[in-house]
């Protein structure tokens, strides 16, 4: 086991991954850019280092200062948490390269799953059903005018290297193709140094359905309850749950059986998500791969009482699983909230500032708060908005449903502005509370009305 690891991360996941490193005895250490000196996760470690300035292109994002960190502390290991560098394959080389432990899969694994297109082909050699799409990359409009043709129109194209919603683009009809197609590759080409694309079908009243996974060196493989994401905006999720309400044990079962058919096909290392859509049929096909820890990770440790975190360091130290399809249960459903530091009612808007006064709610069973925050803290611009992960537990989503609002009802942020009043009248609606939602659901059933009431409440002021 490490004595050792570096955190290569920073806000709430840098400091769940501090706690859990400290429960298995590990020292850690935090690296922080300037803006980020009197951040919570650096006063929480053993150890911290300042890797550059508030840029994360300077900072978090500097492969070489991080690495410098990691070397100059005696790490044993790096975990990268979410975002930034977990799922940067040549990161993950230099680590190799340096004698550190990378605390996810293997560098090679990172660059074919991380390869939107790579993956897609992976899936459909491993006998995965996937989207209905082009075969291989597109490099002009015209190959995408005559793919959409063959499949379908609406089409979405996809920036082969994308992420974060980048290089995506729906096109209804030929008539959009030629500009979507060169503002999709355009920005493709900003976002990720590279213009290669791809085009899928567009699935029409579809949930967003993904399945955490987990595989050590030994071959031992194994999957978890599905996580229903299909609440999202702007292609960004906003609330998660696990289990979906509307899959059965035996879709549960099948899903599940795919997954670790594919993990065992690509010989996976440690955890990562397969992320699925599926189709009023209930049948699932395979978008895409994380191949690191999820945002959304905690309901599944809600649902199952199984670390994560801790078994994503056991099994990069060499362990085996600690646990087995079997040791794996369902017990209950368990609901995510992204706090973010946003004005809904001003389209979103980020917010800035001094957090003034915090208040966490938490003190009963199944409840559970993951953030950086504390009272006096700076919110900066310089990174993403999301401050704080709300959590809530319950025998049945009714009851996860009445902790989450509780919890949302309590706290209070002061000095910002966040969203949580947002996500109160989300889980108020009577289309969520039925469980049936789609990923249309959000942007074009429930945001159109909360924007009137929001409208209404403004004009009576």
């Amino acid at each position: 086991m490490f004595s050792k690891v570096l955190v290569a991360n920073r806000g709430e996941i840098a400091v769940r991954i501090i706690r859990s490193l400290r429960e298995l005895g590990i020292k850690s250490v935090a690296i922080y850019s300037t803006a980020d000196r009197e951040s919570l996760h650096v006063q929480l470690a053993d150890e911290a280092v300042c890797v550059g300035t508030a840029r994360p292109q300077d900072s978090y994002l500097n492969m070489q200062n991080v690495l410098a960190a990691a070397v100059g502390t005696g790490a044993q290991a790096i975990h990268p948490g979410f975002g930034f560098l977990s799922e940067n394959a040549e990161f993950a080389e230099m680590c190799t390269q340096c004698g550190i432990t990378f605390i996810g899969p293997r560098a090679e694994t990172i660059d074919i799953m991380g390869n939107k297109e790579h993956a897609r082909e992976q899936m459909r050699n491993s006998g995965v059903p996937v989207i209905p799409g082009s075969d291989g990359y597109i490099r002009d409009y015209e190959s995408a005018e005559q793919c959409a043709q063959e499949i379908g129109y609406p089409v979405l194209l996809k920036a082969a290297a994308g992420g974060g919603g980048k290089g995506i683009r729906r096109v209804n009809s030929s008539e959009e193709m030629e500009r979507s197609f060169n503002e999709a590759q355009s920005e493709a080409r900003l976002s990720f140094n590279d213009d290669r694309m791809y085009l899928e079908k567009i699935m029409e009243n579809v949930k967003h359905i993904e399945v955490q996974v987990f595989r050590d060196q030994f071959g031992n493989a194994v999957y978890f309850p599905e996580r229903d994401c299909s609440l999202q905006r702007s292609k960004q999720k906003v609330i998660e749950e696990s289990p979906c309400s509307i899959i059965t044990d035996a879709q549960r079962s099948e899903l599940g059986e795919i997954a670790v058919k594919a993990v065992n096909a690509i010989n996976y290392l440690n955890t990562g998500t397969l992320e699925f859509l599926m189709d009023q049929d209930h049948n699932f096909y395979f978008m895409e791969m994380n191949t690191r820890i999820q945002v959304e990770h905690t309901v599944t440790e809600m649902v199952t009482g199984i670390d994560l975190v801790k078994a994503q360091v056991r099994v990069a130290a060499g362990e085996e699983l600690p646990f087995t399809q079997d040791d794996i249960k369902l017990d209950g459903v368990a609901i995510e909230c992204r706090i973010n530091a946003e004005d809904p009612a001003e389209n979103f808007m980020p917010s800035t500032g001094k957090v003034n006064y915090l208040y966490l709610p938490v003190g009963n069973l199944g409840m559970r708060i993951d953030t950086a925050l504390y009272p006096g803290t700076t919110v900066t611009p310089f990174y993403d908005s999301m401050i704080a992960k709300v959590i809530a537990h319950g025998h049945n989503r009714e009851e996860a449903i009445e902790k989450i609002k509780r919890l949302l009802n309590e706290m209070v942020i002061m000095g910002i502005r966040t969203n949580q009043n947002f996500h109160l009248a989300i889980l108020n609606d009577p289309e969520f509370l039925k469980g049936e939602f789609t990923t249309a659901y959000l942007e074009s059933s429930f945001l159109p009305r909360w924007k009137k009431g929001v409208h209404s409440d403004n004009e009576a002021v």
